[in-house]
C-alpha cells in the first residue's frame, strides 16, 4: 500500500535573510516530496526566503504575534489549531523561540512530533527567553542542534539530557556555493587581494576585530582590500572604527546582496571572527565555493575548518593573532589555494543540503514511529 506523504509545520519568526530562516527555506525546499509535505509558520510573512518558498508554491501559515501575553497571540494560537488540524500536520518543528508559542499549541493537540532547533548559543538569548525555552525543552519530544558543540552547551549548560539531542549538521546548496570563475567586480579594481566577511552586523560577530587585524597589515602588501559585507545595528560604529583607523578607500563596506555566490568567488580570504558561533552557514558557503577560510577557535568552526585543514583558526576577540593568521595566508598563495580546495572538497562531500535533508528526514521518521501513514 502506498504510504501519503507526511505533512510538517516548520515555523520560524520571520522569512528574510538570516541564517536561520536560510536553513528553514532550504530543509522545506529540499525535503523528498514523496515522503513529507512542507508547510511554513511565521510571525511575519515577507522578505526574500518568503518570496523563494511562495514561488516554490510552499504553504505559509503568517502568525502575526506581536507579543505572547497579548490578543494577537490568542488569535493566532486559534488559528494554527486549526491549519494544524486542517491539514491534518504531524510533525511541529520549531527552529528559533517560535517555539515558546507553537510547542505547547502542538503538544495540546497531540501532534504526533515535536521538536524545537537550537542552532545558536543560549546565551545570546534575553533571560526571559532563555528562561522559556528551558521549559519548552522539556515538553519537545527532541532538540535538533547543527554541530556537537552546541550538544554539549545544551547538555552542560541547559541540562538537556543527552539521548533527546539530535544533530543534524546545516546544509549547502551545491548548485549555486561552488568553485567558479572570479567575477570582475568594479569595487574589487585595482586590488591584490582582497579580505572579506559577510554577516548580519551584530555585536557577536566581532568585526571590529577584523578591522583591527587589517589596519595591522594593510602595509604588507599593496592593494589589500577589506570587504564587510552585511547591514546591522553595528554598522554605523564599524563604519567609525574603520575611519579611526584610517582604511578609507582599503576597507568597504557593501549592503547584503541576493548573489553571495559571486560575491564569494570573489574574495581570497573569508574571515569569521565571531566571539560565539554555532555552525555558520557563511563560513560553509564560503568553503565550498574554494575560498580559504580564518575562522575563531569558537563553537561549531573548529569542526567546519577542521585543525589547519580546511582553513586556519585563530583566538576570538585577539586582533593580532587574526592578524597573524592573515599574513601567512597573504604571503603564502599556494597554502590558501590548498586549504580553499580542501575546504570545497569537504563541503560538497559532507554538508550538501541534501545530506542535511535526509538527516531531516530521517529524524522526524524516528520519532513519529514505524506508523507514518495515520493520524493518532
Amino acid at each position: 500500500m502506498r504510504v501519503k506523504p507526511v505533512p510538517v509545520l516548520l515555523a520560524v519568526r520571520e522569512l528574510n535573510c538570516g541564517g536561520i530562516e536560510r536553513d528553514v527555506a532550504k530543509i522545506a525546499l529540499t525535503l523528498d516530496r514523496a515522503r513529507f509535505v512542507p508547510h511554513v509558520a511565521t510571525y511575519s510573512a515577507r522578505g526574500l526566503r518568503y518570496e523563494e518558498l511562495k514561488d516554490a508554491g510552499i504553504p505559509i501559515l503568517e502568525l502575526p504575534v506581536r507579543s505572547l501575553a497579548s490578543w494577537s497571540a490568542v488569535k493566532a494560537a486559534v488559528e494554527a489549531a486549526r491549519y494544524i488540524r486542517r491539514h491534518r500536520i504531524r510533525v511541529v518543528h520549531a527552529w528559533d523561540p517560535t517555539a515558546v508559542f507553537l510547542v505547547p499549541l502542538a503538544k495540546l493537540l497531540r501532534v504526533p512530533a515535536v521538536l524545537a532547533s537550537q542552532l545558536g548559543h543560549r546565551g545570546l538569548a534575553d533571560p526571559r527567553t532563555r528562561k522559556e525555552l528551558r521549559v519548552v525543552d522539556r515538553m519537545v519530544d527532541a532538540v535538533v542542534v547543527n554541530c556537537e558543540a552546541m550538544r554539549r552547551h545544551m547538555v552542560e549548560d541547559e541540562g538537556v539530557p543527552s539521548e533527546r539531542i539530535r544533530l543534524c549538521y546545516n546544509g549547502v546548496d551545491l548548485s549555486q556555493f561552488s568553485p567558479g570563475p572570479r567575477p570582475d567586480f568594479d569595487f574589487l579594481q585595482g586590488a591584490s587581494l582582497a579580505i572579506g566577511t559577510l554577516a548580519v552586523l551584530r555585536p557577536e560577530k566581532a568585526l571590529e576585530v577584523l578591522i583591527e587585524a587589517f589596519a595591522k597589515l594593510r602595509s604588507l602588501q599593496s592593494g589589500l582590500r577589506l570587504i564587510i559585507v552585511g547591514d546591522g545595528p553595528e554598522l554605523g560604529r564599524l563604519q567609525a572604527h574603520s575611519r579611526r583607523l584610517g582604511l578609507e578607500g582599503d576597507c568597504l563596506f557593501l549592503p547584503p546582496t541576493r548573489d553571495v555566490p559571486s560575491l564569494l568567488r570573489a574574495l581570497d580570504i573569508f574571515v569569521l571572527c565571531s566571539r560565539s558561533e554555532a555552525f555558520s552557514n557563511a563560513l560553509l558557503e564560503a568553503m565550498a565555493c574554494g575560498c580559504c577560510a580564518v575562522g575563531t577557535e569558537v563553537g561549531g568552526t573548529p569542526e567546519l575548518i577542521g585543525r589547519n585543514e580546511r582553513g586556519l583558526l585563530c583566538r576570538p576577540d585577539d586582533p593580532d593573532d587574526l592578524a597573524a593568521k592573515l599574513a601567512v595566508l597573504i604571503r603564502d598563495e599556494a597554502l590558501r589555494r590548498r586549504l580553499g580546495a580542501e575546504a570545497a572538497r569537504y563541503a560538497r562531500e559532507n554538508l550538501s543540503i541534501e545530506a542535511a535533508a535526509r538527516r531531516i528526514a530521517e529524524i522526524y521518521t524516528e520519532l513519529l514511529g514505524s506508523n507514518v501513514s495515520t493520524m493518532r
